[in-house]
């Protein structure tokens, strides 16, 4: 019986609907947020679970009709709604299924987002400002926190590069496949023959460890500090602001300078660095890997060329899965959703092969 293999689910799920509403769990800060999450994530369970139970009483309802009455119009009818009662049944145990197996359950993390401009010069660190943007607002429109870590401005008001973390539910599982290099064709503002040029910026998207995931030896890590040297506010030049952090191991650099206090930097730099650890230990992963156990998706690799914007078409075209939308200034202006929800569905289609 389908059913039977989900039941526990919406068991656990009808539990913790209780616990949620005593009184001394949420007297309990901690213990209530773990619980709501988790009812939050099993929500969307519970609800596929649901529609297959209905879909199920629907097909033993029918059955019982057509053993029941002997009329041949009634009966074609109905052999015809069972055949899409079963489609709509196997679709919902295929989706359970999907969301149940361990190997697909990723835990949502908050992540770091590091843009450097490429190829393109100038143009190119205007595009890696135009992704901040295109981040930013699709954050905004998600209901996640932006925190910039650490950037440095070009002399036309784009990005050499740009760090910021990204906080809130479902930040890794939309933004997980940004990671490569994004290419952009358009008509730079000083061109004035009017050609097109092609530019380029890479994105790595890093997931945030927790600290207990791991640990860094306060020994492996020199501490720098000095003055800031970028735009701001009046600290800048005053005082020892800026941290730079260099894990001896790796030779894993990163300097934070954005904010005023040095402590605040020297936090946002140990979550960048632990980040990045955390990072190349996946890469190195990867690169051990044999080809099948590869993403599905993308290799994971930075130098993989993903996205390109082509603004004389107005069109943005996703080269892993094929996928092109012509709404290329929607999605500049955040609406990302159309590409994201394309390549969610790349990755269940590829989990189920």
């Amino acid at each position: 019986m389908p059913l039977e293999k989900f039941k526990k689910f919406k068991d656990r799920f009808l539990e913790v609907e209780r616990l949620i509403a005593d009184p001394a769990i949420i007297a309990d800060a901690s213990q209530y947020q773990k619980l709501a999450k988790e009812y939050s994530d099993l929500k969307p369970l519970v609800n596929l679970y649901n529609d297959l139970e209905s879909c199920l009483t629907q097909t033993q309802e029918l059955k019982k009709m057509l053993q029941e009455k002997h009329d041949s119009d009634f009966e074609e009818l109905a052999k015809e709604e069972l055949k899409q009662l079963k489609d709509k049944e196997n679709v919902l145990i295929q989706n359970l299924a999907f969301l149940t197996n361990p190997q697909n359950q990723e835990p949502d993390k908050d992540i770091i987002i590091e843009i450097r401009a490429g190829t393109g010069g100038e143009e190119a660190s205007l595009f890696a400002a135009d992704l901040f943007r295109m981040y930013s607002k699709y954050a905004d429109k998600k209901g996640w926190k932006v925190d910039v870590m650490s950037s440095s401005a070009s002399d036309t008001k784009g990005f050499k590069e740009v760090i910021f973390g990204i906080s809130g539910k479902g930040a890794s599982k939309y933004l997980k496949w940004e990671s490569g290099t994004h290419r952009v064709q358009r008509v730079p503002t000083t061109e004035a023959s009017g050609r097109i040029h092609t530019s380029a910026a890479t994105v790595a998207v890093l997931c945030e460890p927790e600290e207990i995931e791991l640990e860094i030896k306060p020994t492996d890590v020199r501490i720098d500090v000095f003055r800031s040297s970028g735009p701001g506010g009046q600290s800048v030049n005053t005082t020892d602001s800026a941290v730079r952090l260099t894990h001896i191991p790796t030779g894993l650099v990163v300097v934070c300078q954005d904010e005023r206090s040095q402590l605040k930097n020297k936090a946002k730099a140990f979550r960048v660095l632990r980040a990045r650890l955390m990072d190349k230990m996946k890469q190195d992963a990867i690169d051990k890997a044999s080809q099948d156990r590869k993403a599905q998706i993308g290799t994971g690799d930075r130098s993989e060329k993903i996205r390109t914007y082509n603004f004389p078409d107005r069109r943005v075209t996703d080269h892993r899965i094929g996928f092109t939308t012509h709404q290329l200034m929607n999605v500049i202006e955040g609406e990302l959703d159309e590409i994201t929800e394309a390549l969610l569905k790349a990755e269940y289609e590829a989990s189920l092969k």
